[in-house]
């Protein structure tokens, strides 16, 4: 096999373009790099940089003779009327009517051409959203007939876009280059230089081109400002549409009851929701959102209506990841209607860590060969009829916490790699590996995520995955996590100061809430409690109970001097980033029992189970629930009321095999089995 470097341009003649004369070429915004790439290609396909200049040189006076801007539309009109025709760069629309068909040029600024309905059978997407073309018009202002009102005519349309595609072409071309080198090539044909990429930034760079392969898939990429999340939809394709700010109806998205004609959804191979955040979404549009993603289809009046449109989410991260991880969750940036959802939610195929993508820099930009990315596109879209999960499922199994839709999600995304990387469909095994771990990833990215909204449903996330016939030894299980833990470890195996605990419980709406219960002791006062944060009113009830049973009981417990001398600041920090009230009185007598003796309690502690005044101990509800998260979380050990030493019996294996329980029958011993030894 030929160095790949050298013979790429050979292998696809006429198909690749070199990146960087895009910007060398002098024009006006808004050109997509599609046309420009288009012109490129035809022009500018060779080795010779004679050729290469006569090319750019070509290239430049037809955008500069042919691109109108909006502000030259006027002048642009007046000049067909003074010379009877005119050929120009635009995108072309038509729009029809119960009588009449419309066309309608982006920047010429008029809105009824007429235009023959034999150009319309030829091209039907000027129907789905228009076309970019070299447009021929003519003037006919003198011809007496009922048109005479609109004198422009569209005489011819020559697309700026590959007139067809060959897959069979495309797959021998891929057969001629390494893996490596096939990977580079993709990453150069939207505009990045792959060579500083770790083989990871290279398939996360590769993953924002998974709706484009696969149907209906779904995909949610946040993360900081500048690293080029909406670049490939809006300027390397012609089959996605981006939707950015405003207010998105069901009209527009999926069905116009008035009109009758089915929306984005309908006309696009993807739909991407820039600046996410400044999206108004209204009710009714988010439950037909989820159903869609869920199907690819949604009802309308009487008719279930089926599309193919994939769904991609775009937003920003104003916070750094680890912080947002620990204080809240990762989808925190979205909408109102959505950040809380689960529903939504769980449909998503992937999450992309935005926040590991590099900001978009001169350096970043490629100056090497690259596919036109017309020609690209049409890769893409021709390889969405495929389905490649088959090859998936000869060579791997899935671990026991994935459910069906977890599994769904992760075969449509190493579908989507091999069908970018190997579109022979020949990966090796090794590198379907790959590809299945990062699938995995970014699924349990999104798992991670429900969990910490509080929903028991979602807390297995140990995603997992079997080798068939892996060695001697038989199959062995590998799990795969996340990077950024996921808001795992949020419970220290490290000593906690003084007057910190760890508390878990179920809330009364049955969600499971994690907190640290901090107190603080201030010399010099006498013996007030003060609450900070704002909590709940059950939250502050277990604080206010707790501090009212250590002063009735001062003398019994040995702390008559700590609390007449000092004043106590407590605080309950909700680790899971919710605002569930929790009842936690125990784990609040313990840390102020903790602080007046100045005694840390045990690592990886945490304490279940509230207190009444009198010191009664009122056990949890279930112990499954908060014990999988505790132990999700860093839990080695666990204080339990001896009242749940049945319930004790009926937590998984995992659980009884990593969390040790300690049980209390009363506060005072309760507190005593949780500090560390003198």
């Amino acid at each position: 096999m030929s160095d790949p470097a050298n013979n790429v341009n050979d292998v696809f003649a006429g198909k690749v373009v070199r990146k960087d004369l895009v910007r060398q070429v002098k024009v006006g915004a808004g050109v997509p790099v599609y046309v420009l790439e288009y012109l490129l290609g035809k022009y500018c396909a060779t080795d010779d940089e004679l050729a290469i200049q006569s090319g750019l040189r070509l290239v430049n006076f037809q955008v500069s003779q042919n691109f109108i801007r909006p502000d030259e539309a006027n002048k642009a009109m007046f000049d067909v009327k003074t010379n009877g025709q005119g050929t120009f760069i635009d995108k072309l629309k038509v729009r029809s009517t119960e009588r009449d068909d419309w066309g309608e040029m982006a920047n010429f600024g008029n809105r009824f051409l007429n235009i023959a309905p034999s150009l319309i059978r030829q091209y039907p997407r000027l129907l789905e959203g228009g076309i970019w073309a070299r447009i021929s018009l003519e003037y006919r202002g003198e011809d007496d007939d009922e048109r005479e009102k609109h004198p422009f005519w569209v005489t011819d349309i020559q697309p700026i876009q590959i007139a067809g595609f060959d897959m069979a072409e495309y797959i021998a071309g891929r057969q001629q280059l390494t893996t490596a080198a096939w990977t580079d090539l993709l990453i150069r044909s939207i505009g990045m230089e792959p060579s500083g990429m770790t083989p990871r930034l290279k398939l996360l760079t590769l993953a924002r081109l998974l709706p484009l392969v696969e149907r209906n898939y779904n995909l949610i990429e946040l993360g900081p400002r500048g690293t080029g999340k909406s670049y490939i939809y809006r300027e390397t394709t012609p089959y996605a549409i981006l939707v950015s700010g405003g207010h998105t109806t069901v009209a527009n998205l999926f069905f116009n009851m008035g009109t009758n004609k089915v929306g984005l959804v309908g006309l696009w191979d993807l739909v991407a929701f820039d600046e996410i955040a400044g999206i108004q979404f209204d009710k009714p549009t988010v439950q037909i959102l989820k159903d869609y993603m869920e199907s690819g289809s949604f009802s309308r009046g009487r008719e279930e209506i089926a599309a193919e449109a994939s769904m991609t989410f775009l937003g920003n991260i104003n916070q750094p990841v680890d912080v947002l991880v620990r204080s809240s969750h990762l989808f925190a940036p979205l909408p109102e209607s959505m950040r809380d959802d689960m529903a939504f939610i769980d449909r998503l195929h992937f999450y992309l860590p935005g926040w590991e993508m590099p900001k978009m820099s001169n350096a970043l930009l490629t100056d090497g060969y690259g596919f036109v990315v017309d020609y690209l596109a049409e890769a893409l879209r021709e390889l969405r009829k495929h389905n490649f999960t088959d090859l998936l499922m000869t060579q791997f199994t899935f671990g026991s916490h994935l459910n069906t839709r977890d599994v769904k999600a992760v075969q449509r995304t190493v579908s989507g790699f091999v069908k970018l990387l190997h579109p022979d469909r020949t990966p090796t095994h090794d590198e379907l590996r790959s590809y299945l771990e990062l699938a995995l990833e970014g699924r349990r990215r999104v798992k991670e995520q429900l969990k910490k909204l509080g929903a028991f449903e979602y807390y297995q996330t140990s995603f997992s995955y079997i080798e068939a016939g892996e060695d001697e030894y038989g199959p062995q299980e590998h799990f795969v996590g996340v990077p950024e833990e996921g808001g795992r470890d949020l419970i220290s195996n490290d000593p906690l100061p003084p007057g910190s605990v760890y508390a878990a419980s179920l809330t009364i709406e049955d969600k499971v809430a994690l907190h640290r219960v901090e107190v603080t002791k201030i010399p010099n006062g006498n013996g007030k409690l003060r609450i900070s944060g704002n909590p709940d009113p059950i939250t502050r009830n277990a604080a206010t109970t707790a501090f009212d049973y250590v002063r009735a009981r001062h003398h019994e417990l040995g702390v008559e001097r700590e609390l007449e001398m000092n004043d106590f600041h407590v605080q309950a920090v909700n680790l899971m980033g919710s605002s569930h009230a929790a009842p936690v009185g125990v784990a609040f007598f313990i840390a102020l029992y903790s602080a007046m003796k100045g005694r840390s309690v045990r690592p990886a502690l945490v304490v279940v189970g509230d207190l009444t005044i009198s010191g009664n101990i009122l056990p949890a509800r279930t112990l499954s629930e908060p014990l999988q998260v505790a132990m999700d979380n860093g839990a080695k050990r666990a204080l339990i009321p001896v009242e749940n030493k049945r319930s004790f019996l009926e937590v998984s294996g995992d659980i009884v095999e990593k969390v040790d329980p300690i049980f209390y029958s009363e506060p005072q011993a309760a507190a005593l089995k949780a500090l560390l030894s003198d």
